[in-house]
């Protein structure tokens, strides 16, 4: 069987854009690289459901924010439109089909958007949410939103501002605009980056940037609001070097958790208790590489592809199911600056 994924990138050095590769799972191999879509520095993307439209996080002459495509014949993808209000390129987008919604996260402004895609395919943007605040790390100045996503029922787009040690919880109007519902305080100079729920809808794992530890927290999907559990560091006590928190998955089953860090340049494994209220280590496992900003699972579940921002590769492991640990099959893919994994 063979299985596309899409992968994003910088493009200060060698990457041009989007590109795609796929993973054959009989054979258990990546191959075939290709670009597929031309655009200045697609950190993050997002797609439809069908795979037809492509949305980019992108970098203009204007400025920086997002683009839209459409798949052509050829499967490459066509540029429908940009908009480039952002001041500096945001770091996160999502997507939200139903209501053709688009939410980014803007690191360096410190903000959420709301784009709406409008019937001839433009993007207009509908709202806009500073943020306020520090925390006790030296990167936390000010306001870094990192995340936007909508909860797993689309009731709050959940909000992580790695500068303010927050989540916040808006409900989105259907036109686009957003109120703030609650937040919720991670531990001081945690640096809140990415986020993933447990299959219950009930449990949530937030990963922190600045402290590589992983905040296990309960939700409240009445109102969007969270409860710390547990606590875990991501990196072993030995390692004193730097290490920054990157990439968060979660298994379809819930059973374990992978965190990715970069220094350590590893993904922990963590076993998930029943209820999801507990992670216990299972174990680390080098990624092969330098920087590994992201990594996914492929949807049987089966493989895990990490990719590293500074040494232009992609690593193919194999997943066990039973017991969560990672077998390496490849480590030497030809990838570029790439920052994001996406099936």
């Amino acid at each position: 069987m063979e299985e596309i994924l899409y992968l994003g990138s910088y493009t200060k050095r060698l990457s041009k854009g989007v590109h795609q590769i796929v993973l054959d799972t009989e054979k258990k191999e990546l191959r075939d690289y290709r670009m597929i879509a031309e655009v200045d520095s697609p950190t993050y993307l997002d797609l439809s459901k069908n795979k037809d439209f492509m949305y980019t996080i992108s970098n203009t002459n204007e400025g920086g924010g997002i683009t839209s495509f459409k798949r052509n014949e050829a499967g490459t993808y066509d540029k429908i439109a940009d908009s480039s209000t952002e001041g500096s390129a945001p770091c996160y987008i999502s997507y939200d089909e139903d209501r053709k919604l688009l939410f980014t996260a803007n690191y360096h402004g410190g903000f959420v958007t709301v784009y709406k895609e409008n019937a001839d395919g433009t993007l207009t943007v509908t709202d806009r949410a500073q943020h306020e605040g520090s925390s006790i790390h030296e990167n936390q100045t000010k306001p870094h939103v990192h995340y936007t996503r909508l909860s797993p029922d689309k009731e709050f787009l959940l909000v992580c501002d790695l500068g303010t040690d927050r989540i916040y919880s808006y409900a989105v109007s259907d036109d686009g605009k957003l109120e703030e519902k609650a937040r919720y305080q991670a531990t001081p100079g945690t640096g809140p980056r990415h986020l993933v729920f447990h299959p219950n809808g009930k449990i949530v794992y937030l990963f922190g940037e600045l402290s590589s530890d992983l905040e296990v927290l309960r939700y409240d999907e009445k109102n969007g609001s969270f409860a710390l559990l547990q606590v875990i560091p991501t990196i072993p006590a030995e390692h004193t070097g730097f290490n920054g928190g990157a990439a968060i998955r979660i298994s379809a089953d819930g059973k374990f958790v992978y965190a990715s860090n970069r220094g350590h340049d590893s993904i922990v494994v963590y076993a998930v208790s029943e209820n999801g209220e507990k992670l216990e280590l299972v174990e680390y496992v080098p990624t092969e590489g330098k920087t590994p900003r992201d990594f996914n699972l492929d949807p049987s579940g089966n493989f895990v592809i990490a990719a590293h921002q500074d040494s232009d590769n992609l690593t193919l492991f194999e997943r066990d199911a039973s017991t969560g640990k990672l077998t390496l099959l490849q480590k030497d893919v030809y990838a570029p600056e790439c920052v994001c994994v996406f099936y």
